[in-house]
């Protein structure tokens, strides 16, 4: 994946230090990978082991944690930055996605992104960089603890990378449209695990306004993100792959329990990645509307 040297970076829109946003009620919306590893395990073996799975998805508690933000702020103003500082390319990320779903969304607010280093208090409650990149609703911010989120994508077989790190970050961006939409209310009724369940549509959801970003920002001549290669789309297909429900099962309890699908198998979350690719338009995105998941 190609940055555009000339394109400008809007730091503003990502946080490096100070506290996680303002307060505000939710819960978090795991992201593709920590928090669908932590979900697995808290439902299967939470109560055996004495875990209140609140406490891992969002709560009032946290006296436990301390505050973890990235204190480090490079200056980044042009896509060219990235070259002289690699994490300048955090910014990017997130001006092209922001920045794209502010011309789509009637009424769209801007959404920061919180870099932070193992824990963090947030609008959602404590947090730790166990549950992976995650969005919380309650202060309208995507929460990324950098270094774990490469460890994590090592742990899970995924190949990684930049094209791998936009994609995570634009399916975080993904919930912050259902946010705006009502889709997250939506996908909170009924049933909250399985295949078919509200979680697993908000999810793949978020993995198709991902492929539509990703479509749409290369068309952009005014993008930070100028090309995307098809060897890049194979690396996300792959991290789209790795964070499958069904896929860390097996790695981490050995079977495949469809009962506790939060997030989708990796089939289904390739399949509306690849959606959002092909068509480039957020209406082809509407899981809610089709049982063919």
């Amino acid at each position: 994946m190609e940055f555009r040297d000339n394109a400008n970076i809007d730091q503003s829109r990502v946080r490096y230090g100070g506290g996680g946003g303002r307060r505000g009620r939710g819960v978090a919306v795991g992201g593709g990978i920590g928090g669908v590893i932590m979900l697995v395990l808290v439902l299967i073996f939470g109560p055996a082991l004495g875990i209140d799975p609140a406490s891992v998805l969002g709560g009032s508690g946290g006296s436990d944690y301390t505050t973890g933000e990235v204190s480090d702020n490079p200056s980044c103003t042009k896509g060219s930055d990235i070259e002289r500082d690699p994490d300048c390319r955090w910014p990017a990320y997130v001006t092209a996605v922001d920045g794209f779903w502010e011309t789509q969304v009637n009424g769209y607010r801007r959404s920061p992104t919180q870099l932070y280093s193992g824990a963090i208090q947030t609008g959602c409650g404590a947090a730790s960089s166990q549950m992976g990149p995650f969005y919380c609703p309650g202060d309208e911010t995507v929460y990324i603890d950098t270094e774990f989120m490469g460890l994590l994508l090592k742990q899970l077989g995924a190949q990684g990378g930049y094209a791998a790190e936009a994609y995570i970050v634009a399916h975080e961006y993904g919930h912050h449209v259902q946010q705006l939409t009502g889709a997250l209310s939506k996908g909170r009724q009924g049933a909250q695990s399985g295949p078919k369940s509200g979680t697993v549509r908000l999810e793949l959801q978020a993995d198709c306004y991902a492929g539509v970003w990703f479509y749409n920002t290369v068309r952009d001549p005014e993008s930070v993100i100028e090309t995307v290669t098809t060897e890049d789309l194979n690396i996300i297909l792959d991290a789209a792959r790795a964070v499958g429900d069904d896929h860390i099962q097996r790695q981490q309890v050995g079977q495949v329990i469809q009962e506790d699908w939060t997030h989708g198998s990796s089939e289904q979350r390739q399949r509306w990645l690849h959606k959002g690719f092909t068509t480039g338009d957020p209406m082809a995105c509407d899981t809610f509307a089709t049982d063919n998941l």
